[in-house]
């Protein structure tokens, strides 16, 4: 037996699972099945105690593919691709059995089912934020150069980001990775990705979990207009004259508002001077993740980023009319960081921090506080805010640190790889 681990003193207890076994015979406390169609036994183990239990997805599949997964997906994170993080790999075992990859279980991941049905959160249904959250997700691993090969929903994993919801990609077992995916490849990958959309919806349909009156079909084929216009609007060459270079810096604030970075852009005047062509070349997105990591050192969602370092710009105009200085931004980031973030959220009683992530949290009481506002006809502090939120929003709120959804009608279409 070979076996390939990442990071081990990150991952102290993954050694020890017993991979001389077959994954369907393993006899763990805290295991659970994983829902959804997959193609193999798919099973979630939960490892540790109290506060430092964490949760790993293991998967059986052949030697050649387990192998081929754990290196895209050791590229998509080094890439800092939304994906899994990649733990381990076991090859070559006894008697002929398939090899085991292992995943970190992505915290915070909100099951589909109940995205598309709106039950069982407390928010509402947020089919169309799903739908633009799978749409980035395949636009920036195409971006990538990223073959697919098999978007569905049970390949995918949604995160709250912010009001909005972020995807990742779980499963590239079908997937390729190219220097540039010519528009071809592209075509064939949505053309799956709409084809599987639709089968997910159906399915979740004649289980009874989809909001009344969604049409599978209509929603699968909203994906391609949706994916249609993100690229273009990353990728299309403008043309414009010499009277209208604003719209260089105008398409540069768009791109940014998408959260995507710009490596390099060409200007071409033609031979009288007089038409420009505007070129962008886009790099990986996460503009204000990356952002917001290089000022304070937190990593979080797209959207989540965005909103704090709009509060991070708010709270230096409060230092500058209290003082009278303007500090640069790095100083005015740390204070911050200092003197609300990390107050804020150490206001949040000890059982209940870990129901959301640190950063919604505290988008959430952004979110709260200016519904007070509004509803007090006052500027309600954000020290005052908390008391309310953490009463009337975050208790009742279940907890998405590890949600799992309970078994639904849909799955007699398929395979519940799942004990």
């Amino acid at each position: 037996m070979r076996l390939q681990l990442t990071d081990p003193s990150d991952h102290p207890l993954v050694g020890g699972l017993p991979f001389a076994d077959d994954l369907e015979d393993w006899d763990l406390p805290n295991m659970h099945g994983v829902l959804g169609l997959h193609r193999h036994i798919v099973r979630l183990a939960e490892l540790g105690d109290g506060h430092q239990r964490v949760s790993y997805v293991v998967k059986e599949l052949p030697d050649h593919l387990a192998a081929k997964e754990y290196r895209l997906l050791r590229e998509l994170v080094l890439e800092r691709l939304p994906t899994v993080v990649v733990v381990a790999v076991v090859t070559e075992r006894s008697g002929d059995r398939d090899g085991l990859l292992v995943t970190r279980h992505l915290d915070y991941a909100l099951p589909y089912r109940s995205l598309l049905s709106g039950r069982g959160l407390t928010i509402p249904y947020l089919g169309e934020k799903m739908l633009d959250a799978l749409v980035g997700l395949l636009v920036r691993l195409h971006l990538a150069g990223f073959f697919w090969g098999d978007c569905s929903l049970s390949n995918t994993l949604f995160r709250r980001d912010a009001g909005a919801l972020s995807a990742y990609i779980i499963d590239v077992e079908t997937s390729e990775r190219y220097p540039k995916l010519s528009t071809g490849q592209r075509r064939m990958d949505l053309d799956i990705a709409t084809e599987n959309l639709a089968g997910g919806l159906l399915d979740l349909q004649m289980g009874g979990r989809l909001v009344e009156d969604i049409d599978p079909w209509e929603i699968a084929a909203d994906l391609e207009g949706r994916y249609a216009e993100l690229w273009e609007e990353l990728t299309e060459i403008e043309e414009f004259s010499r009277s209208e270079l604003w719209r260089v810096e105008d398409r540069l604030r768009r791109l940014h508002k998408l959260g995507f970075d710009i490596e390099e852009v060409e200007v071409i005047a033609d031979e009288e001077g007089e038409r420009m062509r505007f070129a962008p070349r886009v790099v990986e997105s996460g503009y204000h993740q990356e952002r917001l990591m290089s000022l304070t050192g937190l990593w979080t969602g797209e959207n989540q980023a965005r909103r704090l370092l709009d509060d991070i710009r708010r709270f230096g105009t409060e230092l500058h009319a209290r003082t009278g200085a303007q500090p640069p931004e790095n100083i005015t980031a740390v204070r911050w960081l200092d003197q609300r973030f990390e107050p804020i959220i150490g206001a949040i009683p000890p059982a209940l921090i870990g129901k959301l992530q640190a950063a919604e949290i505290y988008h959430q009481l952004l979110e709260h506080r200016w519904f007070l506002c509004e509803q007090q006809h006052r500027d309600v502090p954000l020290e005052e805010a908390v008391e309310s939120y953490v009463r009337d929003i975050l208790d009742p709120a279940p907890n998405e640190a590890l949600a799992l959804d309970p078994p639904t009608g849909e799955l007699f279409l398929g395979d519940l790889t799942g004990p």
